[in-house]
């Protein structure tokens, strides 16, 4: 699984670095997925907490 992240939604609060910091970075003002074979996250987790809904899991 990765995780999408709507760029027009994200506020780059951080909610999704702080819950898991090897998947996501924020990069300017708006979140990235780093899509790597380390991620051990719950990303559906990841995208529930998102504030804006900006985090889709595909």
């Amino acid at each position: 699984m990765k995780a999408v992240i709507d760029q027009t939604k994200c506020i780059g609060c951080g909610m999704c670095v702080g819950l898991c910091e090897k998947c996501f970075v924020i990069e300017g003002n708006h979140a990235k997925f780093v899509d790597n074979d380390s991620c051990e996250c719950d990303l559906n987790e990841v995208a529930e907490s998102c504030p804006v809904s900006a985090i889709k899991v595909v």
